[in-house]
């Protein structure tokens, strides 16, 4: 009964609202990784700590990284850097590092501009969870031509294929089947 009373008291306090937490700066969500939000002569240890952890394959370091590279907010501006971060969480299906970085392909920052690369990104994303990609990638779709979005659509529909044969693989029954 105590222990259940604690883990009771801890959830509460990790669902303190966040409007709360601008009020009070002892009341910071702690959701990231790596803190890169330093003064700059602490910056560059924090940053090889945070690397490292990344390329040990954390994908919210990888994210917090190219968040980081993008921003410029501590540093200058590195678009190739955050490409780079984005694109290592988001091959881990990382959603917000495939919104950012389906972003980075429509807008054409630090690649060339691509609304077929950046509708297939965005529609990974949302496939992943992420609402606001979802959103995106209808805007996207908006400024595509139907060449653009057969072909988009052909290989979204590609990837889908592979990820059915790949569960067919593991379970060796239809993914689409009835669940028992």
């Amino acid at each position: 009964m105590i222990r259940t009373s604690h883990i009771l008291s801890l959830c509460c306090l990790l669902f303190v609202p966040v409007s709360l937490a601008s009020d009070n700066d002892l009341l910071v969500p702690a959701t990231g990784r790596c803190s890169l939000d330093l003064a700059p002569e602490l910056l560059s240890e924090a940053l090889n700590s945070c690397q490292a952890i990344a390329l040990e394959g954390d994908t919210q370091a990888q994210f917090e990284l190219g968040e980081f590279f993008y921003t410029g907010r501590h540093t200058q501006q590195d678009l190739q850097q955050a490409l780079r971060w984005y694109e290592m969480a988001s091959l881990q299906g990382h959603a917000e590092a495939q919104r950012r970085l389906g972003t980075m392909f429509f807008k054409g920052e630090g690649v060339p501009a691509s609304n077929i690369q950046a509708f297939i990104v965005l529609k990974m994303s949302a496939v992943n969870g992420s609402e606001e990609a979802l959103d995106a990638a209808d805007l996207v779709a908006e400024q595509m031509s139907q060449e653009e979005l057969a072909v988009a659509t052909r290989i979204l529909g590609h990837i889908f294929r592979s990820y059915l044969q790949e569960l067919r693989t593991i379970d060796a029954s239809s993914p689409l089947a009835p669940l028992p």
